[in-house]
Parts: C-alpha cells; structure tokens; sequence
C-alpha cells in the first residue's frame, strides 16, 4: 500500500544522458557548493509549501551532507535534522528485497519457485507467478486498493482504518483477478510485496521486520531504522502533512496492520540512508550473485527488459548504472538517486505528500554541478505521430476538467484518484495548452514511452509521460511541473 509515484518521470535519462562526456565530480568541489545547495531548497521548499526535508549527499564515498530544513512537526516547530525520522515509503522496497535474497542464500526459497509452493491455497491461476514476478512487479496481481475502490466491483471497499491478518490480505489478494499473465509485462503491484513480508514469515518463521533489525540495520550502523510503530516511543520521529485547498493539515490515519507490511513501512532517517549507501558501496551483508541479481532489469517472456530489478528502478546513465526508487505514503515523500558515474548519490526525504521530490534531487545534482547533464530531455524531437499528441491534448485536457476514467487505463492504479485530483489542481489554473512538443521517445519493454513539455500562458510549462501498450492502450499518464 505504499504509493509509487512518478515511475515514468524517472525513466528518462537513457536516451539522453548517455551520451554526455561530464567528468566525475570531485568530493571537495561538491562540497564548496553546498552553500548555493542550501539556496536552492530553500526556495524549492516554499515554492512547493514544503514544512520539513532531510537531505543526504555522498560523493566518492565522502560524506559531503547529512542535515535538514524546515520543521519535522510544524505544531511543535521541530527542526529537521539528520536524525530525524522519515516514513520511508516505496524506498523500503529494497529492504524487503534484500531479506529475500538472504533468504534465498540460506535455501529457504528460490526466486524462480511458485508462489504457491508457500501459498498453498493459493487459485490455480497464481501457478505461474514465481518469487522473482513479486520482486520484479511482473506477477500480474493487482493493487489491493485500486479494485476495491472502483464502486462497480464486487469486493469489499478496502479499509484503511481496518487491521488485517496476513492470512486476511493473502485471501483477499486471491480474490483480485490477475491483470495479465505473469512475466508478460510490468506494472507496479504493492501487493506482491506485502505478499513477499507473508512469504517470509512462512519460511523463516520470523517477521521481515526483525530480521531487518538483525541482519540489515543492525550490522551497518543504521540506529533508527524500524518498521513503523504508532504504539512505541519513536525519538525524533517526523509528522506527516498533506495540501487540503493549498493549506497544511496532518495525514491520514492508517491501521497499525497497514503500516508495518513489507512494502513499504519503515522508519528512516538520512544518518540511516548514509550508512545504507555505505553498506551498498561495499557490497556488504549478501553475496555478490545477489547483489548482481537486484540490479538486473527483468526480462519479460517476449525477450525485452523492462528497467526495474528488485526493488530498484535499473537505468544507465553516462554510460554506468544509475540506480533509484521513489515513494509516497501518509504524508511523506521519499527518493534516493545513485549516480555510479559520478560516485555520487543523493537521498531526500520530505514531510509533504504532495512534494516533487526529484525536483530538489535533480536541482541538487546540477546545483553541485554547473555541467551536469540536464536528466530530463528538453530539447524538442521530430513528432511524427499525431495520433499520439492527439491523445495526450485529450487526456490533458480531460484531467485539467478533473474527468479523467478509471476506463482509460487498463492497468489500476493504486493512486489513481489522488492523481487525478493533483493534476486537475495542477491544471485547471493554467488554461489552455499553448504548445505540445515531444522531448523523447524510447520503449519500455514491450511499451512505447514518450514525453512532451506542454506549454501555457505565462510561461508555464509541464512535462507530460504517457506510456502505450503494444495494443496502444494507454498504460500510464504522469503530469509534473517543470
């Protein structure tokens, strides 16, 4: 249940930034531009209403900052400091991944075995679903929330408020019919991951959370990490906020249950976030071949990779991986970015879930960089397929109205109302569409992907993802300002 916002906006870079020639960054020049970093979140932070926001950055393995802005809990005007605890949304993703390929060292599972060999009463159709389609969101196994929200289904109306079992939620997942055959394509399933915590309660007999503690956080000096707790003393824990008609007001509240599932539910801070980035640089706590099979982008039945591995979003850029994953969940805005070429990555945390996270990453890096090579293409291309700018006109202008369908997406999205609400927002003010120009075209997998900069009045500009099956069904649809 943990929200994943923006996968398009961060598939990008490849077509563009492998080709640039910028030298790696040297750690002392990082750090002799951190005062210019401080200005610009300063004023990223009001532009986006932002309360509170940590920031790491480790260069050539030197930590360059640690540190943060703003309040941690606006009532209390507590500040943001390296210590203070985030939620760590979709991030935590890579966490349960890791506890998985522990478990796969030790022949607790194999990554290619059924699910079913461990969910026994499991339907028959989840027979083809293997431990590596949960990791690799190639399962087919829909978001719980995004069916049960629709008013025409059948099931029961997901609960937020509602504390459920593991054997609740693995039967209310059989329930959910599969969207595709598993390993025939991608699409982003916060439920295999809650089924991956269940899974790994089953082999190993202990919660994922604790063995988190004692073979992950434990081992590389990561003091605070947990998994959320309402009920325990949390020090320095952050409160998280939300824009109601442009004003700060405080989450929602989420079962105990719900927040401690395996995809996505921890407690972090930066000081923790360095240290896992230490550990990461190393290579530490699992074997090599592990390490190796996280950050493979997994291969679909046709043949064609789609860039996510386990836990990780997989791109190139300069020529070397660029590793990263965003999150969103009660308030809380999360994104860590590892740029192997420059040996640099950049982690920021936010108390705002209605932040832009990779904005302040992406204003960082060329903060810290006057050449960094601009991660998202601006440079108009040749557009010669006016059935496609003819979609996109359509599908903005329709969510400018607010009138976006659920109908014109074959894939549920977990987030799909809050979505549809944050671009009407974002829109409506804005007019009409001035100029529509494509910046890139690449395919994803068996997709084809592209992004436009549509311009308005005033000199407002959005960047505009849409993603189209082999079937040109519309797959997904991003809209962020520039």
């Amino acid at each position: 249940m943990r929200l994943y916002v923006g996968l398009l906006i961060g598939m990008w870079a490849v077509s563009v930034a492998a080709r640039a020639d910028t030298a790696p960054m040297d750690a002392a020049a990082v750090a002799a531009r951190m005062g210019a970093v401080d200005q610009f979140i300063a004023a990223e932070m009001h532009r986006q209403k932002v309360p509170g926001l940590a920031i790491g950055i480790v260069s050539h393995g030197q930590v360059i900052a640690a540190k943060g802005y703003g309040e941690a809990n606006v009532e209390l005007h507590a500040p943001v400091t390296s210590a203070s605890v985030f939620e760590s949304a979709s991030v935590g993703k890579q966490f349960t991944a890791v506890v998985v390929m522990l478990l796969v060292e030790r022949g607790k599972l194999g990554l290619d075995d059924s699910v079913t060999k461990y969910f026994t009463d499991a339907p028959p159709a989840w027979r083809e679903i293997t431990v590596r389609n949960l990791l690799t969101h190639t399962s087919g196994i829909p978001d719980f929330e995004s069916l049960w929200a629709d008013a025409h289904s059948t099931h029961e109306v997901f609960d937020y408020r509602r504390d459920y079992t593991d054997e609740q939620l693995a039967k209310i997942a059989y329930a959910l019919p599969l969207q595709f055959r598993p390993g025939t394509r991608w699409n982003y399933s916060n439920t295999g991951y809650v089924l991956l915590g269940i899974l790994i309660r089953k082999v190993s007999g202990e919660f994922y959370g604790n063995l988190l503690r004692d073979r992950v956080f434990k081992p590389l000096g990561m003091k605070s990490a947990r998994v959320i707790s309402e009920a325990d003393i949390v020090p320095n824990r952050t409160a998280g906020y939300r824009l109601i008609d442009g004003n700060l007001a405080n989450q929602e509240w989420v079962s105990p249950s719900l927040n401690s599932t395996a995809d996505g539910s921890l407690y972090l801070s930066i000081a923790d976030f360095v240290a896992w980035d230490q550990g990461l640089r190393a290579h530490a706590i699992l074997e090599p071949q592990s390490w190796a099979q996280i950050y493979t982008p997994v291969t679909l039945e046709s043949g064609k990779s789609f860039p996510y591995g386990f836990g990780w979003q997989v791109d190139e850029w300069q020529g070397k991986p660029w590793y990263h994953h965003s999150g969103s969940w009660q308030g809380f805005r999360t994104y860590i970015s590892r740029y192997l070429a420059q040996d640099l990555t950049v982690v920021v945390l936010i108390n705002l879930g209605d932040a832009f996270p990779r904005r302040f990453v992406d204003g960082v890096t060329r903060t810290l960089d006057p050449n960094w090579v601009q991660i998202e293409p601006t440079v108009p291309i040749a557009d010669r397929n006016p059935e496609v700018i003819a979609r996109v006109r359509t599908l903005l202008g329709a969510a400018a109205q607010g009138k976006l369908s659920e109908d014109d997406f074959p894939f549920d999205r977990a987030d799909f109302t809050a979505l549809s609400q944050a671009y009407a927002q974002l829109l409506k003010p804005l007019g009409p569409v001035t100029k529509l120009e494509l910046v890139d075209r690449r395919a994803l997998g068996d997709d084809e992907a592209y992004s436009y900069l549509a311009s308005y009045s005033g000199h407002h500009t959005v960047r505009v993802q849409l993603q189209l099956s082999a079937e040109r069904r519309v797959v997904e649809f991003g809209v962020q300002p520039e």
